[in-house]
């Protein structure tokens, strides 16, 4: 870890690719990742955790069966454990992730193209 502060305009400005979250920091057994996407993602749900998104740019749609949850920029929402949730973003969003260490991005959908490999390069 560093001891500069983590500047999260400058680590997203560094990401080219949707949907393929980067971490740029740990907090004990946790990683801060910072994430662009656009479009749709797919259902997944994550059984063992929570997940947090927190929307610096944008507008983001967290699709949940029981009605849909809209964040805009400065906004944040946990999606609890073992609930399945699909992300969607009109135009791009850029967004703060925060989730154990080790979590695969599409959760129990192992099937997906959107499986990001892990990449703690900007950390």
């Amino acid at each position: 870890m560093t001891d500069h502060p983590v500047d999260i305009a400058d680590k997203l400005s560094r990401v080219s690719e949707h949907w393929a979250p980067k971490v740029v920091a740990r907090l004990n057994d946790y990683e801060i990742k910072v994430v662009k996407v656009q479009g749709e993602f797919v259902w997944h749900t994550h059984e063992d955790t929570d997940e947090l998104f927190l929307v610096v740019d944008g507008e983001l749609t967290i699709q949940l069966r029981d009605g849909d949850v809209r964040l805009r920029a400065g906004q944040l929402y946990v999606v609890p454990r073992g609930v399945e949730h699909c992300p969607v973003a009109e135009g791009e969003v850029h967004a703060v992730l925060m989730e154990p260490r080790g979590v695969v991005n599409t959760g129990d959908a192992t099937d997906s193209s959107l499986t990001a490999s892990y990449d703690d390069s900007l950390a």
